[in-house]
């Protein structure tokens, strides 16, 4: 097993994850620092000196991406829409990596009829379209961020763990899960504490795939207007521009966000992509 150090340095020397941790520190730091960032307030209409709005103006020295159809500064929403896409797509990771990891740890050890009933709850979710899946459990309990997190946590467990089960049956067949049964250990014992250390690198890379997942589907269903309207997100952002039939009229308005989802969501899939290639390097010829 390969210890969190030597998985890092190993990281940092590929390119694509080096790119991949430096776009994601920019965008942390964006969210840590965005109150210092941000130049006008995100839902504040801006008016010129004449006292009219500054409708769809173009980029300037006062409003760096310019403004919305309601004379918001485009600038500011987008900085404050990273801390909403950061949110998303690390608490949707971390709960995605978490429960599928520990059903696939279950089903893998135990087999059997636990096997057998877990993966076929598996199989019934596999079954269930995504973002339609999203878009009316939140419409149906309402427009909240807490909501759309669920929907997707409910949904993208299931590759977690149908991977994650069969690096479970190679592992608890080797000599030392077999030691330690000989040695009294409990179920449970060996399942986290001999079993799941050698599992973490490979759940590593799919809570990697999870955020930029949780990203894109947060921006989607906030797109098609189910997003929560207290909060500024990307996907509401672009989906005030096309309310505006400001789609092709306001590059400045569209452009930005558009390429924030992208390239956060490229730092997730570099950083995932790279640690398959360490730790499965028949990948690298």
């Amino acid at each position: 097993m390969m210890s969190g150090k030597k998985l890092m340095r190993a990281l940092l020397r590929d390119k694509l994850g080096l790119i991949g941790i430096i776009l994601l520190l920019f965008f942390i730091l964006l969210a840590i620092f965005a109150p210092y960032i941000i130049t006008h307030d995100p839902q504040t209409q801006n008016y010129s000196d004449d006292g009219q709005l500054l409708n769809m103006t173009p980029p300037s020295s006062e409003h760096i991406l310019g403004t919305t159809k309601m004379g918001r500064d485009v600038f500011s929403q987008v900085i404050a829409g990273t801390r909403v896409a950061l949110f998303v797509g690390f608490t949707c990771a971390l709960m995605v990596t978490v429960i599928g990891t520990t059903v696939a740890l279950i089903a893998g050890y135990f087999g059997g009829k636990i096997d057998d009933l877990l993966m076929r709850m598996t199989d019934i979710v596999y079954g269930i379209p995504f973002l339609p899946f999203a878009m009316i459990m939140v419409a149906v309990l309402g427009p909240s961020i807490w909501n759309i997190i669920i929907a997707i946590v409910l949904i993208s467990w299931r590759t977690t763990t149908r991977v994650i089960r069969s690096e479970v049956l190679s592992v608890k067949q080797r000599t030392f899960i077999q030691a330690a049964k000989l040695n009294g250990a409990g179920p449970f014992r060996i399942i986290f504490r001999h079993i799941a250390p050698n599992i973490i690198p490979l759940a590593l890379v799919f809570g990697s795939l999870a955020m930029g997942s949780a990203i894109v589907t947060e921006a989607s269903i906030s797109f098609l207007g189910y997003g929560d309207p207290l909060l500024i997100s990307w996907g509401k952002i672009l989906f005030d521009a096309y309310v505006a039939h400001a789609i092709t009229k306001a590059w400045w308005w569209v452009i930005p966000p558009g390429m924030a989802i992208t390239l956060l969501v490229m730092s997730g899939f570099f950083v995932s992509r790279s640690l398959e290639e360490i730790l499965n390097p028949r990948l690298r010829r």
